[in-house]
């Protein structure tokens, strides 16, 4: 079997609800390549492992699991760095936690085919449908067209779904300053993007679950949600350092955002008027409303 050019990398844990829409993802992904999935549970409970070895009988070339006895999570080992990283081949990886899901075939095609025509750049993202409780709750779309996407514009806020990121192998096993401070999809989003800003594909080809029951985002609120901005903003300093200071008017941008977040958070909202907060708060007013006019139009193009 040829080398896989891609290597998906998929976590799960007690999703077995979910589980087997990102599985099913995978296996009917369309290439001309070859391409690996790494899947790695975690000790689940509640049958997720079983639908893992269902599908890794169906089709034992395409999938590589890894089955933990005992939950490692728990005791503070860091699963993608222990595990999944030396199983990494191909010449780029790919993300989908076991609770989202790819909803177009050609979603791997079209990024290694997107990634291969610009080789100055590391990292690939794309358009995805948000879904909270059950129903569609908009899209994850900061551009209505195809292209790339500077690092300033990353580095002020733009959110993608972890099932779209899409990244060169070696940027991908990059342990940067970042991701000492915190391994997440915010670490990997300034280091990928770094060298030459972020491709961005507006075709819609993954479902991302809002703050389902033990995610991230239904798990981080109120204070846990201030606790964790204090480890974005040593972060963005880090990126700061790791870039040589060649998006610092960025990173103050964002920091100065942080800052008004946690205003918002301790409902100080006088304070965003204030001489020092005013004109980023106009600005964030400005960005929400794009925010909000780029859903509205794919929701009327997913509707065509």
């Amino acid at each position: 079997m040829d080398e896989p050019k891609v290597t998906v990398i998929c976590l799960a844990y007690n999703q077995a609800p979910y589980i087997r829409d990102a599985l099913e993802g995978f296996v009917r992904q369309q290439t001309t390549f070859s391409f690996e999935v790494v899947v790695h549970d975690d000790a689940s409970t509640d049958g997720t492992a079983d639908i893992i070895r269902e599908y890794v009988q169906r089709y034992p070339t395409l999938f590589r699991p890894v089955f933990q006895e005992e939950n490692q999570n728990s005791k503070g080992v860091a699963i993608v760095q222990t595990f999944c990283f030396p199983l990494v081949r191909g010449r780029y990886v790919a993300l989908c936690e076991g609770d989202d899901y790819w909803t177009d075939s050609l979603k791997l095609q079209r990024q290694a085919d997107a990634m291969d025509a610009c080789p100055g750049v590391d990292l690939c993202a794309h358009c995805a449908r948000v879904i909270k409780k059950g129903r569609p709750h908009g899209f994850m779309a900061p551009r209505l067209r195809d292209g790339l996407i500077p690092v300033e514009e990353v580095v002020k806020g733009i959110h993608f779904a972890t099932a779209s990121l899409f990244c060169r192998k070696e940027k991908y096993l990059e342990l940067s300053p970042m991701r000492e401070v915190q391994f997440n999809d915010l670490a990997l989003l300034l280091q990928g993007s770094a060298r030459g800003g972020l491709l961005y594909l507006s075709h819609c080809m993954s479902v991302y679950r809002l703050q389902r029951p033990g995610s991230w985002t239904a798990s981080h609120r109120g204070a846990k949600r201030k606790d964790a901005r204090i480890r974005d903003r040593a972060q963005f300093e880090a990126f700061d350092r790791y870039t040589e200071g060649r998006f610092h008017y960025a990173v103050q941008w964002r920091l100065a955002k942080i800052r008004t977040d946690d205003i918002l958070t301790d409902r100080r909202y006088w304070e965003l008027f204030s001489p020092r907060n005013l004109p980023l708060t106009i600005q964030r007013l400005g960005r929400t409303f794009l925010r909000r006019f780029r859903n509205l139009y794919f929701q009327w193009r997913s509707s065509m």
